[in-house]
């Protein structure tokens, strides 16, 4: 059959690729936003999940001082029945306990709205499963993914820091326990002039029991090289951010037209140093006859 000269055939094809494009993208952009909604809900949910079992534990938790109580009240009156001077001040204080632990325990237990924590589990698995179905149909090109990453580096510099300051915190606590309680032995020693279980005795030994774990605590678990090596990541990966934003640096070389091999060599670059940092806190981690981590932070 002869063509028509009518036949706009090119252009059809044209307004169908760009039709199509068009639905391709909406579709790309549906998916981002049902991929969103549903990790909202599942962060929601994982949240709930985790306040009902706190709630649950605590309520066993109260529910377990309160039988102790009963219990401590019970053997008690069986033991001092003969003089009920003896039997009425603890069974005061432990009715009382346990008239406390109970109310606690009925506060904290399941409200009438709330959903079972069977059925609240069983609903966030779904939506686990059903947002890793969705993810795995959604393929963010590489350009995005170094995009993304690219943005996340200001929470991971963020997350070194306080981890840090956390363990840096927790160090010069121990190291005043330590400081603090070797002064408090000395001159609790130094008042005691009788060979008698006295009180300067009790407080030495407490006091050196306290600086004996704290000693144990910094040695073994080294808050201050942890400190000083999340520190030391969370600088340099914001020397690499810094220096990727202004564009000096190793990123001095590339153009506005080669910003995707400069982002290329930024994220080499801020994953090498966060592999070393995983690398020192590996060596952290072993035991302290084998090999010292590199770099340790000067005395």
């Amino acid at each position: 059959m002869p063509r028509s000269l009518d036949d706009d055939a090119p252009h059809r094809t044209e307004a169908a690729d760009a039709q199509l494009s068009a639905d391709q993208e909406e579709a790309i952009l549906n998916d981002r936003t049902k991929l969103r909604n549903l990790r909202h809900i599942v962060k929601n949910m994982e949240r709930g999940v985790i306040r009902r079992r706190r709630r649950a534990r605590w309520r066993l938790l109260l529910l377990l001082m309160a039988a102790g109580s009963f219990l401590a009240e019970a053997v008690w009156t069986a033991l001092t029945w003969g003089s009920p001077a003896a039997f009425v001040r603890v069974d005061i204080v432990c009715g009382a306990l346990l008239l406390l632990c109970s109310v606690a325990a009925w506060s904290a237990g399941r409200s009438p709205g709330d959903v079972p924590l069977a059925e609240l589990e069983d609903a966030l698995d779904t939506n686990r499963d059903s947002l890793r179905f969705l993810s795995s149909l959604y393929h963010p090109t590489v350009q995005e993914r170094r995009s993304l990453y690219r943005e996340d580096v200001a929470g991971i510099i963020e997350q070194h820091r306080n981890d840090s300051r956390k363990y840096r915190r927790v160090h010069n606590t121990l190291q005043n326990l330590i400081m603090i309680g070797s002064a408090s032995t000395t001159t609790v020693g130094a008042l005691d002039t009788r060979n008698a279980f006295t009180w300067q005795n009790i407080t030495i030994v407490a006091v050196g029991f306290t600086i004996t774990l704290a000693a144990a605590f910094t040695g073994y678990y080294k808050y201050r090289e942890r400190s000083y090596f999340l520190l030391q990541t969370a600088d340099a990966i914001e020397e690499e951010a810094n220096a990727f934003a202004l564009g000096v640096g190793p990123y001095r070389k590339f153009g506005p037209d080669e910003e995707p091999e400069a982002l290329k060599l930024f994220t080499q670059r801020v994953e090498a140093h966060r592999n070393e940092q995983r690398r020192r806190q590996q060596q952290l981690d072993q035991p302290a006859d084998q090999a010292l981590p590199t770099g340790t932070p000067p005395a």
